[in-house]
This record gives structure tokens, C-alpha cells and sequence, in this order.
């Protein structure tokens, strides 16, 4: 909506803009192109790059080529440091005196973990190839030699002008020159760039349009100064030279890549970014990815496992140091170990003396154990999360129908994460509402309009034709939804007697039609009765289209009033006034933004009058208001008693006004739009300093109240997640009394809570509030580092299972408190070194809302509570402005909303509605944590059983590093033995029923107690590993002792023993058994056998045969019974006085859920936390 001076004004007044113009371009003449621009010649490819600095309109998402691929993706595998480690141990067991594996089966599980990602990353880059291609070989019209041709994408550059037809996608970014539309009018859908399925609309500049409707489109020429390529898709600033005239182009005068042209014949266009200069490509960079919590956790043990590791390889090499300088006068002697050999003749084997021997001991024994950092681990975490997202993604629970949209996983890194979640922050509108809003009270002149509802305003009685039988009857616009009016409102608005709430009314509804930036859409094409001064008595069903919800709702309820806006172009608009069309120039628009928190329109009236309609927030409104008189005084104090009690209710509120402005004025302001809106440099400061020269002294109108109802299910949400001890603070950018009502309404706040309310408007005001309410209500001062020492005390407390004391001294008082903190305070606050004191306060609150907050604003509060505590955060939202809030917490979660996919895309998961959230984290959340949690824990015992009992077998062969177990057996123990059943518990495991952890929210607290994972468990688990590494070491030794059995029999017998041992130790952890599962388990103790038997009947392997004879004894089946009773009898016992005596909550429980019975008729203890 900028400025439209050739058809807009006339006189004496068209001259003085074109003046201007005309001004302006000889000056631009003697100014050089600044280096953050780029010219754009139209129909001129070869000017507009004739420095080859532009990029091609061919795209590559791929990451590899065929000469790339295997050095590159390599490089980006081994990334991983476990991957170098385990290259490292393949390359040392290449050297001679190293050489304790076959030196091929050594390379086996690298090359298996190398082979199968690189498969897996090629086949998707194949993919991307194979997408890549077939865009870039896509076709478009492009004018060639006066005539459109076709010409494929790729070979498109910027300069040229494209045609594009109905439902075809936009090839480039380009800039409109004109439609089909006589109007210069498109709709566009941007669902593949943005998400969103409504359409928006563009505009082609009125100057082009009218020139390509005169020329055909065939003869197009002129400059464009453009900004360089960037990827802000919601702005674009630039300006066009054509036909000697100079006008700035906007946002709305792009069509961006991967846009598709809808209800719209055809446009015609030139490209302005092509290829990877397009603001979608720009945008294809994934959002930052986050790394589990649990995961980190992880590498603290995998440390420890570490310094065991090299524990033992110093044990063995300082064994073999040892011995060798005991027996250093036998070495020719031993018959297991000397350096010279007497056969046919004398062989010298490689002795390098016992310092080196020693030393080349400690590598081979690095080598023998290196599976004790598990590199299986890795791939079994990735493919668990997998499988737990595709449950989590086909949950029915968590579909909503409304949206037709499933639960998303967009990020598979952080699944357990969900299960440890403290706080909670939310945004509002569209988040805990539906942000389907609904006009429902209006403030006019001083007078509250709200209680006489009729209900349907396309049927009502009223007839002001009566009075006025001269005037034609109204066109029946029949609304997509119907909208209740006050009937007394509408007899004022039917009034023909001028005073002034009648005058005050028809601005009031006039600036809800025209200041907006909604389309019209009809059901219908009008006729041509439709473009005279009159509309016929004919009904016609009529649709808006628009980015912001706030404004179709009150665009709607403006036509309900009888002020249909049913026709919008880049120049005017036409409002049907009860029956009499209204056709108003746009003069300029002054969009919302967050600065000024307002929008306004300069608009000419038929009668040559121009006025400035405005609407905006009340914080930017009311200081702006004209008190001429004590009647203006009046209205104001009584609309801002209106607001007050709107706002109480729960209501969202907008105030309105507006007023004339004079010739001098409209020149001023129009001199001033003209030099901002067509700058290459700070366009949004200039336009907003323009606004300011008619945003002023405005006579104010009135206020509307809309509603934005609840989600189903918020308030039983909230409540389950306060049960569930996590925080819920709600960040939003409406009023407070709003802000608070709906706190009310969805039960996070409650009528025993007492409220702290902090307002300031400067550095020390807010330091005395925040000090104040401390005082107050005893919560005392301290800085992160203690509250990292509380953290620490809570951890320990939750280590050692005790209960945590909310109502200590530290706490503050017994009463329940909320915090309620306004934006302009947290500038303050978090600019001015206030953080500690809002921390103290907020984290003692039970509940904190922040309102009128601006987005970065949001992130703040996130990283004030991330970065002084070691707690989880997950934050929710469903707008662009919570994008920096979801990036920064822990955990990120879109809604499929209102606003756009913004934030959907941005987020590490996206559902449809707030509720789901409940179901997310108490199900879900707790679910994976668990199942996590024991997947590392028992992946870290099933790798150091097997270790150490290899390396008491070292220690009773003269620390000589030789295995019993085959080379094969080594390698597929992790690989093949018992990696199924690892998989197949940590997808499906279930400790509790879906419907016991939704009834019982305190449940969830297992997670905040880290009761699957902690280093209690892990000490525990390597204890519990040892006992088992010796009884299955000793068991067969003694069991055997006076035998004749051969080293590879014993190996053999271990090899099938350690894999029973670990699948039933992983049988009594199972909670839920299914028939996949007891496939998975037994399965892979018959394909151990299976392999084991395989390997025994290669003749040219050294155990050729052993199975066949160790089957036939009943001392083998004896010893794998022994085996399997020792090692894990401890453990039972264990478990069994553990929950006998000391039962977790979960532990109680389940048990109520096997006996049939309600788990509080067992509990016999509180909830631990929970006091």
C-alpha cells in the first residue's frame, strides 16, 4: 500500500510528488552504488552480470559428488572420537608385535560402523541428486527475443522476466510486474517455504501494470536496487527505476522461490535472486542441533570406563614386565614363551628386550580390551530413538483432527530429554489459546457496547431504509462465520442524525475495514452493476484472507456492522457502508511493528478530505491521544476502564483512533514517505520516524475486545504438569489484566496465590521491587554459584533417594507465590545486571508470567533459568516470535497453530495442541528416559563382563595377551550376540501403563531423580559386573581343572556362556514382555549357537570340531547352569530386599498394576518429593 501519486492526486498536488520523483533520480545519478546493493537490469541478463558475480539459477543441496564422497563423509564420521579411538586400536593391531586378532577381522566392526553410515548417508544424497535434478531440469516461460519460451530453471538468470501461470511454482525470486489481475493483484501459497496453507497475497506496482497491459509484455525495461541476498523472508527492500519514474518495492512486491501462483491466471516477473541467492535456499540451513543431557552424562562414564581400561592394560604390562624379568635366564627354555625356536633349523622370534616387550604388552592388551568403550552403543542409541519417535509419532492420542497434523520428532538427539523436564515456558496466544479470535465487546466514544447480542447479523430486523427510502438496500454479504452484534450499536451506526458518537461510530468501523492488511475473497465474480456507485440487492458469500487473526476477526466484524471491505488494490480500497459504495485511496500504510506496537493508514475520501485511521496497543495509543477538551478527557478515562475490565476477563484489546490532516501536513508526511519507503539503508527506523509525523494528536475513537478462547484440555494440562513437579512460566506479549485472566482461566494461577507484581520503569525502580518482595516474603538473596550448590544439595538428596523439602527455610514462605513481571521491566532487569535478584525471586515463585515481552526478550528468560541451573527446559510456542525461545531451551516444541510454521520449523518436536503436551512428557518423556537409561547402563555391564573376563584369562596365561575366544567370536559378540535384544527393550520396555502415568503426574518425578541414571547405578552395575566377570571365568577352570580340554573348548564354552549370562541378567530387567521380545532374547542365544556351530565346522579355524564334542558332556550344560545361577544371584537377591524394604515409587507402582488394584491403596509411603 505505498504511494500512488499518478492516481491518486490531482492538481496542483499531482505535480508535487513527481517533482520530488524527478528530484530524486538526477541526484542518484552523481551517487555511487553502495557495495551492499546489487543493479538488477530487467530484461537484461548480460548488464545485470556482466562482472559473473551473481549466482545461477541452479541448485545443490547434496553434499557429495562421486570424487568427493568417500574422503569427505569419512572425514565427517570420524568426527567422533570414539570412531578414532577404535581406528587407532585397528591400526596398532596391523604392527607384527601387536598383532593379537587376525589383522582383517580386527578392521571388521570399524568397517561395519563406517560401511553401514556411509550407505546410509549416500543413499540420502542420492536422494538429494536425484531432487536436485529434477528441479533444476523443471521449465518456465522466460522473454526471449520479444517472445516467452521455455527454458529450463537452471539455465535462468537474474535480469530475465518470467512468466508464470496458474498452480506453477515460482522458479526464482522475482519481482511482480504485473497479473493478470487489471489490478495487479496475486495470491500466492507459501506452504514449501514457510509452511503456512493460507494464501497471501502481491501486489505489482500500479506503473508497471499498466505498462504491460499497453505493451503486452513483451517490451520490458528498467532498473531495480536491490539488497544483497539475505534470508530474512519477511522483508525486502528495494527500489525500481522504470519509465522515468523511481518507486520502492517491498515485501509485497516479491514472490519468492517455491512460492506456487494460486487463483491467479498467470504473473509476469523479474528475477532478482536466482539459485542459491534465493532467500529459500538461503533458509535451508537445519536449525542448530542440541545433544541429550543423558548423553553427556554418558561420556562422564565412558571416562571412567576409560581409566579402568588403561587400569588394566598398566596391570598386564607391568605383569609382563615382572615375569619376564623373573624367568629372563628361561626364555629359551619355556615351552610357551622363548625366543628362539629349534625345529629344522634355528628361528629367532622378535624379542625387542623387556622394557619394549613391556611396553608393546601395554598396546596389545589396549587392543584385547577395547571393546570396553562400547562403539555398538552409538548406532543402538540412534536406532533406539528411532523406534521410540515412530511410536511416538503414530500415538492417536496425540493427533489432532482439528489440523489434520500428527505428533512431528524433527530432532532424534533428545528424546530422553522429555523425561527430565523442570520448567515449562510458554507463549499464549495460539499456544494455551486457539488464537481463533472473536469480536466480542467494543468501547465507542466513552460507552461500553457488550451486553444486547443478537446472534445472527446477516438475518437481523434492522431497517434504516424506513427513514431514508431514497437509499438503495443493502448488499447481504453473507460471512464465512457469523459474527454476534449489539443491537443497540447497530440502530446507532442506522442513525441519520449527525452527532458526534454517530461520526464517532462510522470512523470507528471505518478504521476496521480500511487499516489492515486482509484480502477479500469472493465466492463469485462481480458484475459490472458491482463497479457503479451502488450495490444491488444481491447476496454473495465473502472470505478474508489474512497473516494475523486479530485483523480478519475484526475486518469480519466490521462487515457484520454493515462495513464490508470486499475489494482491495495496491492503490485503493472499497467498502460497502450499508449498501452505498465507498471507494477510498490508499495514500500510504504504515505497517505494525514491534517499536511502535500501532498500524495506521493515510487514506483520501471522495470528497478530496484526507484522514489517518490508526489502531494500536493502549501502551502506544494513549500517550498519543489529543486532550483538547474535558469530553476528550472523559472518553479517554472511561475507554481506559473499558480496557481494564476487558482485560480482566481475559480479553485481547486494541485502541482505536484517528484524525484529519491538513494540505501541509499530507505534503510534509508525503515528501518524507516518498525519500523512506523507496531507501536502500535503514527503510524501517525511516518509515517509523515518518509514521511519527501523523501518529500523533489523535482523536481517540474507541477500543475493541476480542476473545481468544482456551485449547481444549490447557487447564487439566497444567495442572498434571504442577503435579508433576515441573514450573509453568507463560511468556507473552499481551496486557497484563489479560495475561493474568487467562492464567486464571487455564488454573496456573489460583485464588490462594499470592501475586507479585513487578512494573518498573527504570534500573532502580525495579531493584527496589525485586528487593522488595524478597524481603517481604523471605526469600533470600544469592548469586548462581549457590544456587548451583542448592542444585547440588537437591541432586544429592535425590541420589540418596531422601525427600526434598519444598517448605525449608530457603524456600520462602509457606504461601504459594506468582510473579507477574511486565517487558519494559525485564529491560531493566536483564540489561542491568538485575538477573541474580529475578532469578532468586522467579525460581521461588510457583508460577511466573511476563507480559508485553518482546521475542529476544523470551530467549532471555529461558537462558537466565538454562544457564544458572542445571535443570531441563523445554519451551512451547507457535509463532515466528517464538523461534529464539524454542532454539535456546534444552527442548523446542512447535504448535501446528494459527500463526505460520515458524515455529514448527524451528522445533525439536511439533504437535497440534497444549495438551498433547502432558501425554508427551508423562508418557513418552518417562518411557524413553527409562528405557535410555538402562540401555547405556546395561550396554556398559554387557562389554566389561566380557572384558573382564578376558582379562582374568590374561592374567593366568603369563600376562601374554592371548585370547581364549576365536577372533570371529570377539568381533560379533557386540555386533550380532546381543545387540538385537538391546534394541527391541529400549523401543518397547514399558515400566508403567499409559493410563497409571497420566492418572499419577508425581510419577514423572523419577526423571527429575535421575532414577535410571546416575552414578549410584553405574558403581552398582560395575560391582554387579565384576562379581559375574569371575564366576564366569572361574566356573569352567575349576569346573574343568582336571580335564584334558582344550584352550579353544574352554573358549568356546565361554563364548556361549557369557551371552546366555547377559541375556538372562537383560530378562530380569524386562518389565513387559511381548512375543517380539521373546524372540529378541532367545532368538539371539539360538543364532549364538547357530554361529558358534558355524564356525566350529570350518576346518582351516583353529576350534574346528569343539562344539560337537563340549555338547555331548553334561558338565558343559552343568557349568552354563552355574554359570548363569552364581553370577546373577546376587543381583536377585539385591533387587528382591530393595523393593521389598526400600520400593520406588515406580516399583509400587507397577506392582498395584500387576495385582489389579488403585497404586494408592499401596502406597505406604509419600511421594518422594513430594512433601
Amino acid at each position: 500500500m505505498e504511494l500512488q501519486p499518478n492516481s491518486l492526486l490531482d492538481g496542483d498536488k499531482l505535480n508535487k510528488p513527481i517533482r520530488v520523483r524527478h528530484r530524486s533520480m538526477q541526484l542518484e545519478d552523481n551517487i555511487a552504488l553502495e557495495p551492499n546493493h546489487r543493479l538488477v537490469y530487467i530484461n537484461d541478463p548480460r548488464k545485470t552480470n556482466d562482472k559473473y558475480e551473481f549466482s545461477g539459477n541452479e541448485i545443490r543441496t547434496s553434499k557429495y559428488t562421486c570424487i568427493n564422497f568417500l574422503p569427505k563423509n569419512l572425514f565427517i564420521q570420524f568426527h567422533r572420537v570414539a570412531y578414532l579411538y577404535f581406528l587407532v586400536i585397528a591400526a596398532l593391531n596391523q604392527l607384527p608385535p601387536l598383532a593379537v586378532f587376525g589383522r582383517t577381522v580386527s578392521l571388521f566392526p570399524l568397517l561395519f560402523v563406517l560401511c553401514v553410515t556411509a550407505i546410509k548417508d549416500g543413499y540420502e544424497d542420492w536422494r538429494r541428486h536425484r531432487s536436485d535434478h529434477n528441479e533444476n531440469n523443471r521449465e518456465s516461460l522466460v522473454l526471449q527475443s520479444g517472445k516467452y519460451q521455455s527454458k529450463q530453471w537452471k539455465k535462468m538468470r537474474a535480469g530475465e522476466v518470467v512468466k508464470i501461470y496458474a498452480n506453477e511454482t515460482i522458479p526464482c525470486d522475482i519481482v511482480l510486474m504485473g497479473t493478470s489481475d487489471p489490478n495487479g493483484i496475486s495470491y500466492i501459497q507459501t506452504m514449501n517455504l514457510d509452511g503456512e496453507s493460507n494464501l497471501k497475497t502481491r501486489y505489482a506496482r500500479q506503473e508497471t501494470t499498466s505498462m504491460l497491459l499497453l505493451e503486452g509484455g513483451t517490451s520490458i525495461s528498467g532498473l531495480i536496487r536491490c539488497e544483497i541476498p539475505n534470508r530474512n523472508i519477511y522483508e525486502f527492500t528495494a527500489n525500481m527505476e522504470f519509465n522515468e519514474q523511481r518507486f520502492p518495492l517491498t515485501q509485497s512486491n516479491i514472490i519468492l522461490r517455491g512460492c506456487q501462483l494460486k487463483n491467479t491466471e498467470w504473473v509476469i516477473g523479474v528475477a532478482v535472486y536466482a539459485g542459491q541467492d534465493t532467500k529459500a535456499m538461503m533458509n535451508s540451513a537445519m536449525s542448530p542441533s542440541k545433544r541429550s543431557r543423558l548423553e553427556s552424562y554418558m561420556n562422564r562414564e565412558t571416562l571412567w570406563l576409560s581409566v579402568f581400561l588403561f587400569t588394566m592394560c598398566l596391570v598386564v604390562a607391568l605383569g609382563m614386565g615382572l615375569w619376564l624379568q623373573r624367568h629372563k635366564e628361561q626364555l629359551d627354555d619355556l615351552p610357551y614363551y622363548r625366543k628362539s625356536y629349534y625345529g629344522k633349523g634355528l628361528r629367532r622370534y622378535r624379542y625387542y628386550g623387556i622394557p619394549m616387550e613391556t611396553f608393546f604388552s601395554f598396546l596389545s592388551s589396549v587392543i584385547v580390551f577395547q571393546i570396553m568403550i562400547p562403539i555398538s552403543l552409538y548406532i543402538t542409541m540412534e536406532l533406539v530413538r528411532l523406534g521410540q519417535s515412530y511410536f511416538m509419532i503414530g500415538d492417536k492420542y496425540m493427533y489432532d483432527s482439528g489440523s489434520d497434523s500428527r505428533f512431528q520428532c524433527r530432532s532424534l538427539n533428545i528424546n530422553e530429554d522429555l523425561g527430565q523436564i523442570r520448567y515449562v515456558f510458554s507463549d499464549k496466544t495460539g499456544t494455551l489459546t486457539e488464537n481463533k479470535m472473536e469480536f466480542r465487546r467494543a468501547s465507542l466514544y466513552g460507552k461500553n457496547y457488550s451486553n444486547s447480542f443478537l446472534q445472527d447479523a446477516g438475518l437481523l430486523d434492522v431497517d434504516p431504509f424506513e427513514t431514508n427510502p431514497n437509499r438503495q438496500p443493502p448488499r447481504r454479504w453473507r460471512l464465512k462465520s457469523e459474527v454476534p452484534v449489539d443491537s443497540e450499536l447497530l440502530a446507532l451506526l442506522h442513525e441519520d442524525i449527525a452527532r458526534d458518537e454517530r461520526i464517532a461510530a462510522h470512523e470507528f468501523f471505518l478504521t476496521l475495514a480500511a487499516c489492515n492488511t486482509v484480502i477479500p475473497i469472493l465466492s463469485g465474480t462481480l458484475s459490472s452493476d458491482c463497479l457503479s456507485d451502488q450495490l444491488l440487492d444481491i447476496e454473495a458469500a465473502i472470505d478474508y484472507q489474512g497473516e494475523s487473526p486479530d485483523e480478519q476477526a475484526l475486518v469480519t466484524a466490521a462487515s457484520a456492522y454493515g462495513y464490508t471491505l470486499f475489494e482491495r488494490t495496491s492503490g485503493h480500497i472499497a467498502i460497502d457502508v450499508n449498501g452505498e459504495r465507498l471507494r477510498l485511496d490508499v495514500l500510504g500504510l504504515h505497517e505494525f511493528d514491534s517499536v511502535r506496537k500501532r498500524m495506521s493508514v493515510v487514506i483520501r475520501f471522495p470528497n478530496g478530505s484526507v484522514k489517518v485511521l490508526v489502531k494500536g496497543a493502549d501502551t502506544s495509543m494513549l500517550c498519543i491521544l489529543s486532550m483538547d477538551n474535558e469530553r476528550d478527557e472523559l472518553v479517554r478515562q472511561t475507554t481506559e476502564s473499558h480496557l481494564t475490565e476487558y482485560s480482566s476477563e481475559g480479553l485481547r484489546t486494541l485502541v482505536i483512533a484517528s484524525r484529519d490532516l491538513t494540505d501541509a501536513e499530507l505534503e510534509k508526511w508525503q515528501v518524507m514517505y516518498e525519500d523512506a519507503s523507496t531507501s536502500l539503508t535503514d527503510r524501517s527506523s525511516k518509515l517509523r520516524q515518518t509514521a511519527a509525523l501523523v501518529e500523533c494528536d489523535l482523536h481517540l475513537l474507541g477500543a475493541t475486545a476480542i476473545e481468544d478462547k482456551l485449547q481444549e484440555g490447557v487447564p487439566e494440562a497444567i495442572e498434571s504438569l504442577r503435579q508433576a513437579g515441573i514450573k509453568v512460566w507463560v511468556l507473552t506479549g499481551d496486557k497484563q489484566e489479560t495475561a493474568i485472566s487467562i492464567g486464571l482461566s487455564c488454573k496456573l494461577l489460583t485464588a490462594d496465590m499470592q501475586q507479585i507484581i513487578i512494573n518498573g520503569t527504570s534500573e532502580v525502580e525495579c531493584r527496589n521491587l525485586l528487593l522488595e518482595a524478597m524481603v517481604k516474603y523471605g526469600i533470600k538473596f544469592t548469586d548462581g554459584n549457590n544456587f548451583k550448590l542448592k542444585w547440588e544439595k537437591t541432586a544429592e538428596n535425590d541420589f540418596f533417594g531422601l525427600p526434598i523439602d519444598d517448605k525449608s527455610p530457603d524456600a520462602g514462605s509457606a504461601t504459594p507465590l506468582a510473579l507477574i513481571i511486565d517487558g519494559n521491566s525485564l529491560v531493566y532487569i536483564l540489561e542491568k545486571d538485575l538477573e541474580s535478584e529475578l532469578f532468586a525471586l522467579a525460581t521461588s515463585c510457583k508460577v511466573v508470567i511476563c507480559c508485553r515481552v518482546a521475542p529476544l526478550q523470551k530467549a532471555g528468560i529461558v537462558d537466565l533459568v538454562k544457564s544458572r541451573t542445571d535443570d531441563m527446559t523445554l519451551a512451547i510456542g507457535d509463532g515466528a516470535n517464538d523461534v529464539s525461545m524454542i532454539q535456546m531451551a534444552d527442548v523446542g516444541i512447535g504448535i501446528c497453530g494459527q500463526e505460520g510454521r515458524q515455529a514448527v520449523m524451528a522445533s525439536d518436536f511439533a504437535m497440534g495442541q497444549f495438551h498433547f503436551l502432558k501425554r508427551l512428557l508423562l508418557v513418552h518423556g518417562h518411557w524413553n528416559y527409562q528405557r535410555i537409561g538402562y540401555l547405556v547402563l546395561y550396554n556398559f555391564y554387557r562389554n566389561a563382563v566380557f572384558v573382564l573376563m578376558l582379562f582374568w584369562y590374561v592374567l593366568t596365561t603369563a600376562f601374554s595377551t592371548t585370547s581364549a575366544l576365536t577372533d570371529w567370536s570377539s568381533v560379533l559378540y557386540s555386533v550380532i550376540y546381543t545387540s538385537i535384544p538391546t534394541m527391541v527393550v529400549g523401543i518397547l520396555d514399558k515400566d508403567l501403563s499409559h493410563k497409571t502415568l497420566l492418572q499419577y503426574p508425581k510419577l514423572y518425578g523419577a526423571g527429575h531423580r535421575q532414577e535410571s541414571y546416575n552414578m549410584y547405578l553405574f558403581w552398582i552395575t560395575m560391582l554387579d559386573t565384576l562379581w559375574q566377570s569371575l564366576v564366569l571365568f572361574y566356573i569352567p577352570l575349576i569346573t574343568y581343572k582336571d580335564s584334558t580340554i582344550d584352550i579353544w573348548s574352554i573358549g568356546s564354552l565361554w563364548t556361549i556362556a557369557v551371552v546366555i549370562l547377559v541375556n538372562m541378567h537383560l530378562a530380569m530387567d524386562i518389565q513387559r514382555w511381548l512375543l517380539l521380545t521373546h524372540v529378541a532374547v532367545w532368538g539371539s542365544i539360538v543364532i549364538t549357537y547357530a554361529c558358534v556351530v558355524a564356525l566350529d565346522s570350518i576346518p582351516l579355524l583353529p576350534n574346528y570340531g569343539t562344539i560337537y564334542q563340549l555338547a555331548k558332556s553334561p558338565t558343559y550344560w552343568i557349568s552354563i547352569l552355574l554359570i548363569v545361577v552364581l553370577a546373577l544371584l546376587p543381583r536377585f537377591i539385591f533387587k528382591s530386599v530393595h523393593q521389598i524394604f526400600w520400593p520406588s515409587d515406580i516399583q509400587i507402582a507397577r506392582e498395584a498394576e500387576i495385582v489389579g488394584e488403585q497404586p494408592n491403596e499401596f502406597w505406604s509411603k509419600p511421594i518422594q518429593g513430594s512433601s
